[in-house]
């Protein structure tokens, strides 16, 4: 039986003024009716570059197919050569200044997407479109490939919103993307992706940044609906666990070139390549606390041996005896519907009469789903959200009864460290000038003293003192969460709140960066409240655990006494939703 799609020695090369960059090299790649394969790499491998190839949507130029073909087979098309239609493409709209969607080879291409190829992109707040509502965009997807009126795609889509389990699908119809939440946005796309049954769907990334029992109802709805309807299915990832849970066979991706390729069996039980071999140990669920986390490099550099690049440092103890900040009875309400008079008449509680301590030196994990009250508690505890009632104290003085204009002092011992560090570093500063701007405005150090502070604090987090006349956009994800840490620690703060720090990040700059904090609170001493939705990340990183629940801390205690041994069934739930890798 031929495979519904067959990439052949791909190549892809992006031009710009100087030079040629090999995005993807010699790529052979093979996908069945009914098989989900996964592809798996760090950012930057190509794996996205890849997946847009298929739907044509890579910019040629700067983009060029430098070899190999795409074959695609499905419904009566025999051996259709995607990168063919882009050539025609190209040719068509270079002869006309308005390329027309009357062009047949355009047309073929339009034709294809949406109803036999279709993509789940990885962000779905930036692939929906924010001033159409959600249901027309769906709609819209059905009267153009399946050629019906606009009440029965109405009808159509209520029907994907309820087999993709949408509450309501009659009022989210009819709201835009901004007014659900980020799972629903990934249903509304998984929605639109399936709505036209194609033969193969590629899921990008599908539940980067999701909670876990989120994630776990996508992949679950994803698998369902790849059976019911026989798809080929292209899941790119850097979750193991994911990959563990439903992928028939796995690719592994580096700098542009699959490594090894096999059943997800073998790929688990026997890797043959140092850099698989990397990706699986480095999961922070198979180290214990202190322990160094493997990276890839302890395993492609020459004659390093990961055993012992993995050798446990002694944990800090922190001071039990020694409480830095200490919460009571806190609550955060936000109002959510006002009179006539401005006055409001009903709040959301997103922290409900919340109470614990920090001790110093510690690491205290806060574990919850998105909506929970994480962020809000955590925005709270350094007073850049007003809390509601009770009081927060810091090093044993209230910073709730501190007026605004007398909170100097806390604002430089405090410090965040922001989930996305792309949105929280200004664009248009260097790093240098965003590193130097909270010395200027709290310390009297001359310029020549930044300088040589600025220098010391890249070193810290392992960058390159050179890289200070850089731009944010010139680095990496887990370059950039790096120097944000370094704009967290300029002031030499005694507490820092680390909001969802490694969300986002592959599996081996996740280990880089939980590496780094552990060496920073070892050497300086800090005191953390480590935020996140993954319990294996914060069992890792933490001492104690709080789990928290619609603004409600349920559990508390030991973090590895809970993550063995939960007691309340939320916890259980958490818990169960993990992707596990057993094989």
């Amino acid at each position: 039986m031929q495979p519904l799609l067959d990439i052949q020695n791909l190549s892809i090369d992006f031009t710009t003024e100087n030079e040629k960059i090999s995005a993807v090299e010699n790529l052979s790649l093979q996908i069945k009716r009914g098989e989900i394969v996964a592809l798996v790499g760090e950012s930057g491998s190509g794996k996205s570059v890849t997946a847009l190839s298929l739907l044509q949507l890579l910019p040629t130029p700067p983009a060029i197919y430098a070899g190999g073909k795409i074959l695609f087979s499905d419904s009566g098309v025999s051996h259709l050569d995607l990168i063919s239609l882009v050539n025609k493409k190209r040719t068509s709209t270079s002869n006309s200044k308005i390329a027309s969607i009357n062009n047949p080879e355009i047309k073929e291409i339009s034709d294809l997407r949406g109803s036999q190829i279709a993509m789940i992109f990885q962000e779905p707040m930036t692939s929906l479109n924010p001033v159409m509502k959600c249901g027309k965009q769906i709609a819209e997807a059905l009267v153009r490939h399946k050629r019906i009126s606009r009440a029965e795609a109405k009808k159509e889509t209520l029907k994907w919103f309820e087999k993709v389990d949408i509450p309501d699908p009659e009022k989210t119809f009819h709201k835009y993307p901004h007014q659900i939440s980020g799972g629903q946005k990934q249903r509304v796309m998984i929605a639109m992706a399936m709505c036209c049954q194609p033969a193969l769907l590629i899921c990008d990334e599908p539940t980067t940044a999701l909670d876990v029992t989120v994630q776990k109802k996508i992949l679950l709805l994803i698998k369902q609906l790849q059976q019911e309807q026989n798809m080929g299915v292209l899941l790119i990832t850097h979750d193991l666990g994911i990959v563990a849970e439903i992928a028939d066979r796995v690719a592994i991706m580096f700098k542009g070139v699959i490594l090894e390729q096999n059943s997800t069996i073998e790929i688990f039980r026997h890797p043959q390549h140092p850099y698989t071999k990397a990706l699986i140990a480095c999961r922070p669920a198979l180290h214990a606390k202190g322990e160094r986390l493997p990276v890839v490099d302890d395993f492609l550099q020459p004659g390093q041996n990961p055993a012992v690049a993995a050798t446990s440092s002694p944990p800090m103890i922190p001071h039990l005896n020694e409480v830095l900040v200490k919460v009571e009875n806190l609550s955060v309400r936000f109002p959510v519907k006002r009179n006539l008079l401005g006055k409001a008449t009903h709040y959301f509680t997103a922290v409900d009469n919340t109470s614990f301590e920090i001790y110093r030196g510690e690491t205290l994990g806060l574990v919850g789903e998105s909506g929970c009250g994480k962020t809000t508690l955590g925005r709270a505890l350094l007073r850049l959200i007003e809390p509601s009632g009770g009081d927060i104290l810091f090093q044993g003085s209230s910073i709730t009864q501190t007026p605004e204009s007398n909170l100097q002092h806390f604002r430089k011992e405090v410090q965040l460290v922001f989930q996305d560090p792309f949105s929280s570093l200004n664009p248009r500063l260097t790093i240098g000038e965003a590193l130097a701007e909270p010395m200027r405005l709290f310390s009297d150090e001359t310029k020549t003293q930044r300088r040589s502070s600025i220098s010391k604090l890249l070193e810290q987090v392992q960058l390159s003192p050179k890289f200070a006349s850089r731009y944010p956009h010139e680095f990496s994800g887990g370059q950039r969460q790096r120097i944000v840490i370094a704009r967290a620690l300029a002031l030499n703060p005694t507490f820092l709140v680390c909001d969802e720090s490694v969300s986002a990040l592959d599996v081996s700059v996740q280990a880089q960066i939980l590496n780094l904090l552990n060496n920073l609170k070892s050497e300086l001493g800090l005191t953390m409240l480590f935020i996140s939705h993954d319990l294996s990340v914060i069992r890792y990183m933490s001492d104690r655990l709080m789990v928290m629940k619609a603004g409600k801390i349920v559990e508390r205690g030991d973090s590895e006494e809970i993550y063995r041994n939960p007691k309340h069934d939320y916890t259980k739930q958490l818990l169960s939703a993990i992707p596990k890798i057993k094989l």
